[in-house]
């Protein structure tokens, strides 16, 4: 029931053959193109008109062409392939590959080191006060021999002299036990603690005033003083307060 033949082009819609010529085969050895088979005896066909739909050699009919047939397409109820099933785990690092390397351990927070004043007498210190002293100096002595004493730095002051025996007042750092500096004022100097945790020394204008690092000249009364992790605080007659970080 086709339009024309596919072999020799003839139309019979219009009782003419087409002037296409086929294509020689590959294995055909080449040569005119033969002629055209004349039409095959048939009865006479009623005058049909000329094709409306123009069929020719570069779009093959569409009439009467069986479905092709078409994959069966997966419904919504169907379950998706295997490999879509779940994403493909990571791969494990194995032991022996170089380029595996530990997690960060995580490191503890810095934790705030306090300070410590180590207090005791200094020959170096004691010699340049007898050198800057008058007479009245002559009758000092260096102490043999005296515990070496540590205090905690605590709060937001620390105060330095010697015990009242009248009241019983006593300072933090108290000079007053032995061996006793006797050029240690009652009230003599201050450790301040600073916004940073830090601390600074405020004379409290001693009888003989403060020096640090050892500094010829006294510090001047009631101004604070910054110290160092490892300052000397130098006071009375020998003893010498350095004041320690951690």
């Amino acid at each position: 029931m086709a339009p024309y033949c596919e072999e020799c082009r003839w139309n019979f819609l219009t009782g003419t053959a087409t002037s296409y010529t086929p294509i020689a085969p590959a294995n055909r050895p080449a040569g005119p193109p033969p002629a055209a088979p004349s039409a095959p005896s048939a009865p006479a066909a009623p005058a049909v008109p000329r094709d409306p739909f123009g069929y020719h050699d570069s779009r093959p009919s569409q009439v009467n062409r069986p479905a092709e047939p078409l994959g069966a397409e997966p419904t919504h109820h169907q379950a998706p392939p295997p490999y879509a099933a779940q994403a493909p785990a990571p791969p494990q690092p194995r032991a022996d590959d170089d380029w595996v390397l530990s997690p960060p351990s995580q490191a503890e927070p810095p934790r705030p080191q306090g300070w410590t004043a180590h207090i005791g007498p200094d020959r170096d210190y004691f010699m340049a006060m007898m050198r800057r002293s008058g007479p009245e100096a002559s009758g000092l002595n260096l102490p043999a021999y005296a515990p070496p004493k540590q205090l905690p730095l605590q709060g937001n002051q620390v105060a330095i002299g010697r015990r009242r025996h009248s009241t019983g007042e006593a300072p933090d750092i108290d000079l007053a036990v032995p061996p006793e500096d006797p050029g240690v004022s009652h009230q003599h100097a201050v450790l301040v603690q600073q916004p940073d945790g830090s601390w600074a020394v405020v004379d409290q204008n001693s009888t003989n005033g403060t020096t640090v690092n050892g500094g010829e000249e006294p510090i001047q009364p009631y101004v604070p003083v910054q110290l160092q992790d490892g300052d000397r605080v130098h006071v009375g007659a020998w003893t010498t307060i350095t004041v320690r970080r951690g």
